[in-house]
């Protein structure tokens, strides 16, 4: 990814008083070999997700302590000059051998191993951990949550509910490799190629005079993808009703049969079931339902038995911040 900030300095601390204690014992040439592995599968499920593999060869490759870094570290008045000169000259000789990402990975089985000089290999420990529990949870979660919907697309919509900036964006690139077909966050489309997508907020609804109005601009904007969130006010007495109209006057004449909507909200099993019936019924079988709204795999699962009409589901919190079990017990 252009312009990488450098996470050189996003360690533990200890990793490196224990760096100069190698170093002024005479072991930083040493070779030692760190295995990656995590002991308790997410949710209980039958295997986890590997991802976050990209993400450390980018950072491996520009490690290098900076002035900034080695003058800070002078601060502390723990390291001796010969081991900050050492580091300033610092770079990762060692080799990393691990599953590529997307592949099923089991508990208490490496899934990563690093061979390297000891001090080199200590370093890159915590950037190593914290990024293939984070991608790796997240990946997991996804998977289990496609598998749930069982063929139908799933939009990672949880940007907006991340844990910050670099969760939300890891968070979209680990959905994509688990299975998830698109994201809400643009940012991830832009620097990891996972395809961004999205529709409308109620606010766009209310930001016009009534609800007609809004879809029929939304149709004329986005002929060839218009989804209409038609929960604003009420599903079957207004906003279906007005979507099936903007469709018919806008979209059909013009040969376009590429068009769906979204509901956020209320009973998904029951409504899906009367929008479906009713667009059916108007001669709109190509219309596609899209839902969201605090789903995850239980709640996909448990609606599709119901028999939900359900083309995809876009899903956020609980997918980017793997609600129901946000650990990933990896240990090095």
């Amino acid at each position: 990814m252009a312009d990488r900030m450098n996470y050189t300095m996003l360690l533990d601390f200890y990793e490196l008083t224990m760096a100069q204690g190698y170093f002024l014992s005479g072991q930083k040439d040493k070779i030692a070999y760190f295995d990656v592995f995590f002991r308790d599968i997410p949710d209980g499920g039958g295997f986890a997700i590997a991802a976050g593999l990209q993400d450390i060869i980018d950072y491996i490759k520009n490690l290098k302590f900076t002035e900034e870094d080695i003058a800070y570290l002078r601060g502390k008045g723990l390291f001796t000059e010969e081991f900050l000169a050492y580091l300033a000259d610092f770079r990762f000789t060692g080799d990393i051998y691990a599953v590529p990402e997307g592949t099923p990975i089991f508990p208490r089985e490496p899934f990563m191993i690093v061979r390297a000089p000891t001090i080199e290999a200590q370093i890159i420990e915590t950037y190593v951990l914290l990024t293939l529990n984070h991608q790796s949870l997240i990946a997991t979660k996804a998977n289990r949550i496609v598998r749930a919907a069982d063929g139908r697309a799933v939009m990672e919509f949880g940007a907006r509910r991340a844990q910050g900036a670099a969760a939300a964006i890891n968070g979209a690139r680990a959905a994509y490799i688990a299975g998830c077909a698109s994201t809400s966050n643009a940012i991830a489309d832009r620097d990891y190629h996972v395809n961004a997508s999205g529709t409308m907020a109620h606010a766009w609804v209310q930001m016009f005079d009534n609800e007609y109005d809004a879809f029929a601009a939304y149709c004329r904007t986005y002929p060839t993808s218009a989804t209409l969130l038609i929960d604003t006010y009420n599903v079957m007495k207004s906003g279906l009703p007005n979507a099936i109209r903007a469709f018919k006057e806008i979209l059909i004449p013009q040969g376009i049969h590429n068009f769906g909507v979204r509901i956020d909200s209320g009973d998904i099993a029951y409504l899906t079931k009367k929008i479906r019936q009713k667009l059916d019924e108007e001669g709109l079988p190509e219309c596609k339902i899209v839902v969201s709204n605090s789903l995850d795999e239980y709640i996909i699962r448990d609606i599709l038995r119901q028999g939900a009409e359900v083309n995809s589901f876009g899903v956020g919190e609980r997918l980017i911040t793997a609600k129901s079990n946000p650990v990933f017990g990896g240990v090095y």
